[in-house]
C-alpha cells in the first residue's frame, strides 16, 4: 500500500473516482460513486484507500466485499491476496462474493449477503476478478441501501469454515507434470495473468500462458513431447494429456504454440521439467 506522501493530490484521485468526465463528484449519487469506486481493481483500490481520507471515501466501512472459494457450499472466506487465483488453481466450478460486516478479528464479521458465481472450465483468474468485483459492488451497494433503510440482516461466521489461502508467489507456477492434466489446466489457468505457470526445457525457462485438456491417456513419462507441429505441442501427464496453446520463453513474447515451435527445437520425445 502507498504512502500518503507518495500519492500526490487528493483531488488526482476524485477526478479518478469521477473518471475525469464531465460529471464532478459532487453531482452523482452516493450509489453512483460506490459502485465505480467498487468495480475498480484490487491495486487501485488499495491506492486510493491510501491516498483519500477516510472521510472522502465513497462507503462508509460498515461492509466489505470479499472474494471467497466455495467449497460445495458457501464459507468463511480467507482474507487474501490473489483468492480467485486460489479458486481457479483449485478447481472449483463456483466461486462467490460475501458482504460482512468489519469486525477486529480477521474475517470473524457477520454476514450481510452472498451471492455465487460459476467459475468456467476454461476460466482465467483475471476475468473470474473482473466478474467478482462488479457483482461485489453491485451486491455491497444494494447491502447499504438496506442498512440505511433498517432492513439488513446479518448471518454469524461459523468459524470452523474459515479456510486461509497464502499469497501467490512465483515458485509456484513450477508445472509438476506428474500431476493430472486437469490439475495442470487449472494452475495454468489460476497463474494467468500472474505470475504464470512454467516448465523448463533444455535447460530454459518456458511460460505456459495457455492450455487445453485432450481427453486422451498419456502415451509416455510425465512430461514427455508426445507431438510437435502446426497443430501444437501434446504433453503427457501423469493422468492424461495436455495440449499447450500459447508459450513464451525467457525475454521473449507469448506465441502460439505452432509459432513457438517454428523458433524452438522441440520434437516429439522431449521432456519437459525441472531446470
Amino acid at each position: 500500500m502507498m504512502a500518503r506522501e507518495e500519492c500526490g493530490s487528493t483531488e488526482a484521485w476524485e477526478g479518478t473516482l469521477s473518471q475525469t468526465g464531465n460529471t464532478t463528484t459532487s453531482q452523482m449519487s452516493q450509489r453512483e460513486l460506490a459502485l465505480r469506486f467498487l468495480t475498480r481493481t484490487r491495486s487501485e483500490l488499495n491506492q486510493m484507500r491510501a491516498c483519500l481520507p477516510d472521510a472522502q471515501l465513497p462507503v462508509e466501512p460498515l461492509a466489505l466485499a470479499h472474494l471467497e472459494r466455495m467449497a460445495g457450499k458457501i464459507c468463511s472466506s480467507a482474507e487474501a491476496f490473489g483468492f480467485p487465483e486460489i479458486a481457479v488453481i483449485a478447481g472449483d466450478s463456483e466461486t462467490g462474493v460475501t458482504i460482512m460486516r468489519v469486525a477486529a478479528k480477521l474475517d470473524s464479521g457477520a454476514m450481510f449477503a452472498r451471492r455465487l458465481q460459476p467459475i468456467g472450465p476454461d476460466e482465467t483468474s483475471d476475468t473470474l476478478e473482473e466478474t467478482l468485483s462488479v457483482s461485489g459492488a453491485h451486491l455491497l451497494v444494494d447491502v447499504v441501501d438496506a442498512i440505511a433503510a433498517g432492513t439488513a440482516r446479518e448471518e454469524p461466521q461459523d468459524e470452523r469454515l474459515v479456510t486461509y489461502a497464502a499469497r501467490l508467489t512465483k515458485d509456484e507456477g513450477l508445472i509438476d507434470w506428474t500431476l493430472p492434466a486437469q490439475r495442470i489446466h487449472d494452475r495454468v489457468r489460476g497463474l494467468y495473468p500472474w505470475p504464470h505457470a512454467y516448465t523448463f526445457a533444455g535447460g530454459r525457462r518456458v511460460i505456459v500462458w495457455r492450455t487445453r485438456l485432450l481427453g486422451y491417456p498419456a502415451s509416455g513419462p510425465a512430461g514427455t513431447v508426445t507431438h510437435a507441429d502446426r497443430d501444437g505441442l501434446h504433453v503427457s501427464t501423469g493422468e492424461g494429456a495436455l495440449a499447450l496453446l500459447e508459450l513464451q520463453s525467457e525475454g521473449g513474447r507469448p506465441l502460439p504454440a505452432a509459432d513457438f515451435l517454428r523458433g524452438h527445437a522441440i520434437e516429439p520425445g522431449a521432456r519437459f521439467g525441472d531446470p
